[in-house]
């Protein structure tokens, strides 16, 4: 199964949840699958590992990556470039959305509302369960309702993102599916897909899951790491 979305779509989620990671490879993904893409980095609290952290290769692949002005790179404010909302209005095939964590992070999505008003969107909240706070269903009910509390969103679609980091085995992403499925099934939001580390993915009986798996490399590590390779060729 292949992923299968576009238009105006936005990353929510908790801290630690993965979601700049997710965003940034949902971007490739759907690059490689022929489509325009631009993806706007709105994580105006987190200082670190924002999706602005992989521009050059988002660059390199032909994705347009839209950010706060240079004096706000690092600014904890909630302050929007105004190339945010012209992608708004007029999105491209695919306008993805990386939003901050949790509800603080998310507030700055609530001046968005004169620009979204009307259009059709996606809301998709990153789940870990391996992560505090998301390890349990009423733990991701309640960082949902904090969210859309928060944004002046409601969030209509779940991406499962269960990792360990490099301790991530096969096991762990079965597991994982398992959760975000039955909190799909609790919530009646649709579980959009589920993400794997690229290189674990043989390992899995994909005939397991009833949506489509994200092979992800990741792009947002420490220093002392390298990121994934990411080929840019076509797929």
């Amino acid at each position: 199964m292949k992923i299968n979305l576009n238009g105006i779509v936005i990353i929510v989620g908790n801290y630690g949840s993965g979601k700049t990671e997710v965003a940034v490879n949902l971007a490739i993904n759907r690059k490689q699958a022929g489509l325009d893409v631009r993806l706007a980095d709105l994580d105006l609290v987190n200082p670190y590992f924002r999706s602005r952290e992989a521009r050059d290769v988002l660059t390199r692949l032909g994705i347009e990556l839209v950010l706060p002005p240079d004096q706000y790179m690092n600014a904890d404010l909630p302050i929007l470039s105004p190339a945010v909302a012209g992608m708004l209005h007029a999105p491209s095939e695919l306008a993805l959305v990386d939003a901050g964590g949790d509800d603080a992070g998310a507030t700055v999505l609530a001046a968005l509302a004169h620009v979204l008003k009307g259009k059709d969107i996606r809301v998709l909240q990153v789940v870990n369960p391996y992560r505090p706070f998301t390890d349990t269903i009423q733990g991701c009910i309640k960082i949902r309702r904090e969210i859309e509390y928060a944004s002046k969103l409601m969030i209509n679609g779940i991406i499962g993102n269960a990792n360990l980091i490099d301790e991530t085995t096969s096991a762990e992403i079965n597991k994982g599916y398992d959760f975000v499925k039955n909190l799909s099934k609790q919530t009646l939001l649709p579980l959009e897909f589920i993400t794997s580390d690229r290189e674990l993915i043989p390992k899995l009986d994909l005939k397991r899951f009833s949506c489509p798996v994200l092979p992800v490399s990741r792009q947002l590590v420490p220093p002392w790491k390298k990121a994934g390779v990411i080929n840019s060729s076509l797929v």
